[in-house]
């Protein structure tokens, strides 16, 4: 049994993404608030697993999730690439004429934010959760009150959906990065199949010492997927840089992080992992 901390309530996305990434095996929820409960779960106990968001196709990146991985000392084994569709339910007693708010996470409000706008009479009311906000509806039998969740955390929680796919983009993804103790890690994923890898690192304040280091990975074949920098805080111009890479040769790649060590300061490798697949 995979025992799985997310940010989130049952029937939530992290859910979702668990459950998907992890088909097939029995996954115990650790249903957490926040993402620091989440990495403090792995710290209080090593077996633990935690599925966490970092970027979404239409809200962009996560950046305290960025910093929470880098000083939480887990690694990324794995990741999942989950398509986002939302809908907005309520109690079976109600309908459109009867409410008058919608309760969601500031980013799924964010994501249906046309359709917010065709229902400018409706509230929109900010939540820690989009299934907790469906959850709260029930459990306090909140008449008037609407959720945007996804359909499975509606039907978890008996809501009726008044209407499914109210994203404004149906090209929607968010991708989930799965993480552990360093102890654990060969357990989750065989070294021998990974392809992908997470780094950050910081560089000296010098003309052309970016452009160094991805000439660098572009001689040996890396593929650069991703790249997102972060202020140093208390380090006034100077950034860490987040980066992700996809390689079909692991030794070429152990090749181009031997080579580009001496151009950074403080590189880490956050995790070496297969390229997630991407489930509609």
């Amino acid at each position: 049994m995979k025992r799985v901390a997310i940010q989130g309530q049952a029937g939530s996305f992290h859910d979702m993404a668990a459950h998907l990434y992890f088909e097939g095996e029995q996954v115990q929820l650790i249903c957490c608030a926040t993402f620091e409960e989440v990495y403090a779960q792995i710290l209080n106990d090593p077996t633990i697993i935690g599925m966490t968001a970092i970027e979404n196709t239409i809200a962009g990146s996560l950046l305290h999730n960025y910093e929470l991985l880098r000083d939480s000392g887990t690694t990324v084994v794995g990741e999942h690439k989950l398509h986002i569709r939302h809908c907005i339910c309520c109690l079976p007693e109600d309908d459109w004429d009867t409410i008058d708010e919608i309760h969601s996470h500031p980013v799924a409000l964010m994501q249906c934010r046309g359709f917010l706008a065709r229902h400018a009479e409706l509230k929109a009311v900010e939540t820690e959760d989009t299934a907790g906000a469906a959850e709260e509806i029930m459990e306090k039998q909140l008449r008037g009150k609407a959720a945007i969740c996804s359909a499975d955390a509606a039907r978890l929680y008996g809501m009726r959906v008044l209407e499914d796919s109210i994203e404004d983009n149906k090209h929607n993804f968010t991708r989930f990065l799965v993480v552990c103790d360093p102890r654990k890690a060969d357990f989750l994923r065989p070294l021998d199949k990974t392809d992908k890898s997470s780094l950050v690192f910081s560089l000296p304040h010098e003309e052309g010492a970016l452009s160094k280091v991805l000439t660098i990975l572009s001689f040996y074949n890396i593929n650069l997927t991703k790249i997102q920098s972060l202020p140093i805080i208390g380090h006034e111009w100077e950034y860490l840089f987040y980066v992700d890479v996809t390689y079909s040769n692991i030794t070429r790649y152990r090749q181009s992080i031997d080579a580009i060590t001496p151009l950074t300061k403080e590189l880490k490798i956050l995790g070496e992992y297969q390229n997630g697949r991407q489930t509609n």
